[in-house]
């Protein structure tokens, strides 16, 4: 911490992301005084405002306060996703102030600090909120950023104390390789990603460079079977860590964990999806090595609500479900399905799916096109771009042709109500990362007013 001692502003360009805002929150706290800009009003800049940050939606540099002007105790906190056009990050760089990415800055506050990270292509957002919720409700002095809103709290960020750090690894630009964790988990190394790595290859190699900044004395966890040395992650297998005599009653999953020392009989937990118990095994495997109190945990897992867009219930009546997630890759669609199959079994299922990045749906159409096929009926919406201008030929038409499903429709999203009063699936899911989470609550409005 002493690195922000005679930093008294923080101005963050994105503060609306996930990972931005849980860093805002973060210093806000300190007693810092914090604002920024982003492009939208949110449900998150909301919160942030509720907590006393000033957020501006115009990237215009005559709405930064006047206190914000001194570069000797201003930081400027950016993402890499802003347009390097940006007219508030070229002021400042003009101006010569102090600019860091937002993963520099994390690394920088997890510095001398026992750090408990989660890397992975998926199910990291998942784990570290659990992982965090363990060892809040067991009574560590934790802090952890969280790459979601979690259920328990209604927020990214959990502040218990300062002993133990525990953060989400992120693999997009590289982000992860500014942390010094202690111990670590890597969930999936599925190809990702490959507008900023190129090659699958290198995804790989910088997953291995992540587990290589692992002390002697640090441990490293990862899901069995991934070509990595360290403590295995598994289901009825022989991982070290392995869930076992499973079952399922009432959506609740109860199982026994075996590990190399001890078991753990009859833990029970309510999140659906055997990822999702994949991600409860990986953060009960990190948290027993911490040295959380094990017969504790049994307690502290059951009490775990979730996190928002995370196979969220929206609804959940005789005759209809809506499930909202933020799945936007392959292998998260086909998790998803193979939950939903699991939980409501017999039941048709439609799912409404809104692309991310050109680059993503280029890069692994036939993989989206094989998971969507699974889906009773699917809904298409248009490509979100985020980041990214339009390539020629990369459409969500073209996808939709890869689809093997006579059910399946191209739609805008003032479609979407419409579209699923005309369905007989009584199961709804809606996936995406990109704006699909604005919708869904227009969905829901909507099925609660019929009722």
């Amino acid at each position: 911490m002493n690195h922000f001692k005679n930093i008294e502003n923080l101005y963050f360009i994105g503060i609306g992301g996930i990972g931005m805002s849980a860093l805002a929150r973060y210093f806000n706290s300190l007693g810092k005084q914090v604002a920024g800009y982003d492009k939208t009003p949110t449900s998150l800049t909301r919160s942030l405002e509720e907590e006393g940050v000033q957020v501006f939606y115009k990237d215009e540099i005559e709405v930064i306060p006047e206190s914000f002007s001194n570069t000797e105790n201003t930081l400027i906190i950016y993402t890499p996703a802003i347009p390097k056009d940006s007219k508030q990050y070229n002021y400042f760089i003009q101006q010569e102030f102090q600019l860091k990415k937002r993963a520099v800055v994390l690394g920088m506050i997890t510095e001398g600090v026992f750090t408990l990270a989660v890397a992975g292509t998926h199910g990291k957002t998942t784990t570290t909120a659990i992982l965090g919720h363990l060892l809040k409700e067991t009574g560590a002095k934790v802090t952890a950023f969280l790459g979601g809103i979690s259920e328990d709290i209604q927020s990214n960020l959990i502040l218990n104390g300062n002993e133990v750090m525990v953060v989400e690894a992120d693999e997009f630009d590289r982000s992860f390789l500014n942390l010094s964790p202690n111990i670590a988990a890597i969930t999936s190394m599925d190809a990702d990603h490959l507008d900023i790595y190129g090659a699958p290859e290198e995804l790989i190699k910088s997953f291995k460079d992540f587990a290589a900044l692992i002390p002697e004395n640090g441990t490293l966890f990862v899901k069995n079977g991934l070509p990595l040395k360290g403590g295995t992650i598994g289901i009825e297998d022989n991982a070290d860590y392995s869930a076992q005599n499973i079952t399922v009653k009432n959506g609740t999953y109860h199982f026994d964990l075996i590990t190399p020392t001890i078991t753990i009989a009859n833990l029970k937990f309510s999140l659906p999806g055997k990822h999702n118990l994949l991600n409860a095994i990986t953060a009960l495997a990190i948290a027993i090595h911490y040295g959380s109190p094990t017969n504790e945990l049994a307690r502290a897992l059951y009490s775990f609500k979730g996190v928002k867009r995370r196979f969220t219930y929206r609804l959940k009546t005789a005759d209809r479900v809506l499930i909202d997630d933020y799945a936007h890759h392959p292998a998260e669609i086909a998790a998803v399905h193979q939950a939903v199959r699991e939980m409501h079994h017999g039941k048709k299922a439609i799912a409404v799916f809104q692309p991310h990045l050109f680059s993503r749906t280029k890069d692994f159409a036939d993989e989206f096109a094989e998971s969507l096929s699974k889906f009773d009926e699917v809904l298409l919406l248009d490509i979100y771009p985020a980041r990214e201008l339009p390539m020629e030929g990369i459409t969500s038409e073209w996808l939709l042709h890869k689809i093997k499903n006579q059910h399946k429709k191209l739609i805008q999203k003032e479609e979407i109500i419409n579209e699923l009063n005309l369905s007989e699936c009584p199961v709804i899911v809606m996936m995406g990362a990109g704006d699909i989470g604005e919708e869904i609550i227009k969905v829901e409005k909507n099925f609660k007013d019929e009722n």
